[in-house]
């Protein structure tokens, strides 16, 4: 029972990523964009831990994040979120602005 939810939570990890992009990706990396990154390292983690015990299971994991439509849906989730951040950037650096020369007075 317990190994079934292992697989299924893994399964759900690993759809939404591609297993090259994981390891060329840092979760630390400054001015970074892309929200996924932190999903993709513990998809990481899962897929290498499943690797362990069964790799057949792994395969299949690996497999099923290729799909064609698994793919594109990331895509686009990427594309969208590193929108969504730029435009958060953007009013910050305004909300600074109006806060050094309306409030503060500089």
């Amino acid at each position: 029972m317990l190994q079934s939810r292992v697989l299924v939570i893994a399964l759900i990890l690993l759809l939404s990523t591609t297993l090259p992009e994981v390891h060329s990706k840092s979760i630390f990396e400054k001015d970074r964009r892309d929200w996924l990154v932190i999903p993709d390292a513990v998809a990481s983690y899962v897929y290498e831990a499943v690797n362990k015990v069964s790799p057949r299971v792994a395969q299949y994991l690996s497999d099923a994040s290729q799909i064609p439509a698994v793919v594109a849906t990331r895509n686009f989730l990427i594309r969208e979120t590193t929108k969504l951040s730029i435009m958060a950037e953007q009013l910050i650096e305004k909300i600074k602005y109006l806060w050094y020369t309306r409030v503060l007075g500089y």
